[in-house]
Parts: structure tokens; C-alpha cells; sequence
């Protein structure tokens, strides 16, 4: 079934049941390209609401982490086929209430139902290994475990893709889980709900909250009932979550920011250099953690790496998302609107100066034209902080040394990628460039599902997401020592 319509308050999804906050209370989401048109009402989430998720979950554990891996993939499959056969709802779901262009949104809807296939596909690995023993008449294993109620707390920016890759292998692995979607993208996330609730997952199993993060993240992060917390979001509230559930002795993963370099050699492409440095800094609005935010080019191709750039900015598309030819569409509040035409303000007033964008762009929206400073130093807020939208800057290097030097002078190591023909140049930079995601002539964005997603340095905490590495952080490892009987 589909649980919202405009103007008809969306539910949480707990213990199996469509529910109001225990409040009553609700808020109103509005479309960022037109923000006097409102996308749905949400409930506003209390600490009783997340109790009863937490209590519910826990119900639920034990009969699901005894059910056979290979019949929760079964589960998964359907899930999978449901999302698959709303691809176009969901995606206009998210373009209204974020405003990811709608080419980004379909691929988004596409790709959590590939990671729901993956996830599916690791109920067939084994789960543990077999050690020789050290003496006679002994079996030596390990086996993999769930935790329990484990809870995830997701952003806006990808409301589709973070929730699914964060509870696929959370409940393929036998855990019970509470997902807080984010506040200001809750519609997109609920589509997953509704589709596991069709593919016929036992009540419990996954519980799905909406509402403010002070209130229903903490209440989560402090409940003494969940084993673990996964969060992406920002650095600041990261670090709180850390503080507080590490000291209750819960197990905490934190995907954070980024300030992500993009080295480009004098012997590159540079016209795939140029659109793969376009699509990373600008798409998505550049509201992604690991969006391209400095461009380091080689002095030998930097005017004609300029020239192409600034050309390719000019001819993209920026406006309605939900136009498919759309590149560029608005950020996602006017909070975050606002957050950005001060940064390239501050951009502005530190020295630096823009060559390209630097203004609001056309329409009623929040929408922010494609950015590029030059001149701008390096102890700079653009070249030290992240901000999360379509802005970027230039910077001129001689040698690959500095280049390395000043692409690693962050607090952060999400993602970076170099362009360039030479072996010795990329054989350096996989071994000294000093981010968890490693790109070579491919844009710093993106990620396949079966492979370890997470950052290094500032950028997280705990083990990776994603792929193999999930089970990492889900699953428990106990190792076994069996004698057998002396008679």
C-alpha cells in the first residue's frame, strides 16, 4: 500500500503498524524549488515513540536472527522487486522534497535495489572460518552473531541509498533495527518502509521513525536497549553521538564529511578531467560528502584546464529538478541555502575570488549557481571547511609533491582522484593520498555496493559500510574451541 498522500500526515512504521506520534504532533515539508508548495505532513517523533520502536525491535529479534539467512533474503528480493516497481514514484518523491535533479533520482531509487540484491546475495557466505587446532580431537571455529536492536540515523542528502545501505546488512545479518530518516527528507525513506511491510517482513523487524534529530536520534543514541549506531550527517553531531553512545559501551560507525581534492597532472585528459570535475563538484548540488570542493591542477594545464572548466559550467543545465535534463537543481532548504551564499561570501572577503557562479540563481527556489573560486588561500575556510554545496576552487601546484602536501593539509580523508597518464604518479598517490575512497581518472563521487564505503582521519569512525565490510560492524565474531568426548 502507499501510505502518504499530500496533505494526509505520512506514519511511523512500528512493530508492523502505521502510527501518529505518541505527541500527535506534526510537520510540514516544503518543495525547495517551490517553497510555497508543501510535500507532505510528518510526525514529529518523540522519545515515546522511539521506546516503543526500540521495544518492538526487540521483540522482534530473536525469532528473525533464528530464521535461516537464505529465507530473510527471500524477504529482501521482494523488497527489492517492490522498490523496483515504484522507481518513478519514489524518484519524484525525492526531486519534490529535497530537489535531487530527477536523472539522480531514478539511478538513487535503482541503486538501493541493487544493494538490497547484494545484501541478499551475502546470506549465502559463510559466517565464519575453520582453524587448524592446536591439539588433537579439537574443532577450532569462529561464528558471526547479530548484535541485537541496532539504530540508524540517516541524512537527506541520498534518503533512499543511505537508509537502504545501512539497514541491508544490518538486517541480513540478524539484527532487529530502528531507522531514524531524516528530517528533511522523511518521504523518500518511507517508500522503504512500505516496501519491505509488502514483501512480507515480520512486524518489528525494521521500525521506521520521523522527526527532528535533537529529539529522536538522541533518544535513540541514549536508549541502553541498542547495541549500535550507525550515522552519517555532519561532524559536529557525529561527534556528539560518539561521546554519548560510546559511553553507555555501545559500538558507534560515523560516515562524516569531506574536503575532497582532485588532482589533475599536466599530462591528463582534461576533457574527461573536466567533466568528471564538473559532475563531482555540482551534481546533487554538490550536497554530498564526497563531492569534489578543491581542484589542484598542474601549472602546465591549468589555463587550458580553466578555459574548459568555466565553459563547461556555462553550458550546464541549472534549474527545475524535476526537469530530466536538469544538472543542477536547488539546495534543500533555505537554512542550507543561506549557510551557502555565506560561505561564498566569507570566500569573498578571505581574498578569494570567483570566476564562475557566486550567486543566488533564477526562480523562487533555493537554488545557487555552479561556483568556482580562484586565488583562494590555504588556510581559507573554502580550502580547510566543507561546504556543502555547488561551490569549488582552483589551485595552481608545480610538482606532484606538493600536490600530495597540500591535497592531505585537511582534517579530512573521505575521497580523492588524481587524472593522469603517468603509473609512477598513481602508484604514489594510491600509497600517499590520504582518504578511505581512492579515485583515478574517475570523479571523487561515487561508490559501487559491493565495496567498502567510509573515510579516514576526520571523515569517520568505526569500521567501513558497505560490501563485506558491513558485517564488520553488525555482526559480532565468537570463536569456538570443541573437544570432543574422551569416551
Amino acid at each position: 500500500m502507499t501510505e502518504t498522500l499530500i496533505g494526509t500526515p505520512a506514519r511511523n512504521y512500528v512493530g508492523g503498524e502505521w502510527r501518529e506520534a505518541d505527541s500527535g504532533e506534526t510537520y510540514e515539508k516544503h518543495d525547495p524549488w517551490r517553497p510555497s508548495e508543501g510535500t507532505g505532513v510528518f510526525q514529529s517523533s518523540g522519545v515515546a515513540d522511539v521506546q516503543a520502536a526500540v521495544a518492538a525491535a526487540a521483540s522482534a529479534f530473536p525469532a528473525w536472527a533464528a530464521l535461516p539467512a537464505p529465507s530473510r533474503a527471500a524477504i529482501f528480493h521482494r523488497a527489492a522487486d517492490a522498490i523496483e516497481a515504484r522507481t518513478e514514484a519514489v524518484a519524484r518523491d525525492m526531486t519534490a522534497e529535497m530537489g535531487k535533479p530527477l536523472r539522480e533520482a531514478r539511478m538513487e531509487t535503482a541503486r538501493a535495489a541493487t544493494i538490497l540484491r547484494f545484501a541478499a546475495g551475502e546470506a549465502w557466505r559463510p559466517i565464519g572460518e575453520v582453524y587448524a587446532a592446536s591439539v588433537p580431537l579439537q574443532r577450532l571455529y569462529t561464528v558471526r552473531r547479530p548484535l541485537g536492536v541496532v539504530g540508524l540515523i540517516t541524512p537527506w542528502n541520498f534518503p533512499i541509498a543511505i537508509p537502504v545501505w545501512k539497514l541491508a546488512p544490518a538486517l541480513i545479518h540478524g539484527n532487529a533495527v530502528v531507522l531514524k530518516l531524516a528530517h528533511d527528507a522523511p518521504r523518500t525513506g518511507l517508500h522503504v518502509a512500505e516496501c519491505f511491510a509488502e514483501a512480507g517482513l515480520p512486524p518489528g523487524v525494521l521500525n521506521v521513525l520521523t522527526g527532528s534529530g535533537s529529539v529522536v536520534g538522541s533518544a535513540l543514541v541514549e536508549s541502553p536497549d541498542v547495541k549500535a549506531i550507525s550515522f552519517t550527517g555532519s561532524v559536529a553531531v557525529g561527534e556528539g553521538v560518539r561521546e554519548t553512545a560510546t559511553a553507555r559501551g555501545a559500538r558507534v560507525q560515523l560516515e562524516l564529511g569531506g574536503q575532497n581534492p582532485f588532482v589533475v597532472m599536466a599530462d591528463a585528459e582534461l576533457d574527461r578531467a573536466v567533466e568528471a570535475a564538473y559532475a563531482g563538484a555540482f551534481w546533487s548540488a554538490g550536497q554530498k560528502c564526497t563531492a569534489t570542493r578543491r581542484i589542484l591542477v598542474q601549472d602546465g594545464a591549468y589555463d587550458a584546464f580553466r578555459e574548459k572548466l568555466l565553459a563547461r559550467v556555462a553550458a550546464g543545465k541549472v534549474g527545475d529538478p524535476a526537469d530530466p535534463e536538469t544538472e543542477v537543481g536547488p539546495l534543500v532548504t533555505e537554512s542550507a541555502f543561506d549557510d551557502v551564499l555565506a560561505a561564498i561570501e566569507r570566500g569573498r572577503d578571505e581574498g578569494g575570488s570567483v570566476a564562475a557562479g557566486g550567486r543566488r540563481g533564477p526562480g523562487d527556489g533555493f537554488l545557487v549557481e555552479p561556483t568556482v573560486f580562484e586565488d583562494v588561500a590555504e588556510d581559507a575556510h573554502l580550502s580547510c571547511e566543507e561546504v556543502f554545496g555547488p561551490v569549488t576552487s582552483l589551485y595552481r601546484f608545480t610538482t606532484l609533491d606538493e600536490a600530495l602536501e597540500r591535497a592531505n593539509a585537511v582534517q579530512y580523508g573521505l575521497s580523492a582522484s588524481i587524472f593522469t597518464r603517468d603509473l609512477h604518479a598513481v602508484q604514489r598517490f594510491s600509497e600517499e593520498l590520504q582518504a578511505g575512497i581512492l579515485h583515478v581518472n574517475s570523479q571523487t563521487a561515487g561508490a559501487d555496493v559491493h565495496v567498502p564505503f567510509g573515510g579516514i582521519k576526520g571523515s569517520g569512525f568505526g569500521p567501513h559500510e558497505q560490501g563485506r565490510a558491513a558485517r564488520e560492524f553488525f555482526t559480532d565474531a565468537v570463536t569456538v574451541y570443541q573437544d570432543a568426548p574422551l569416551a
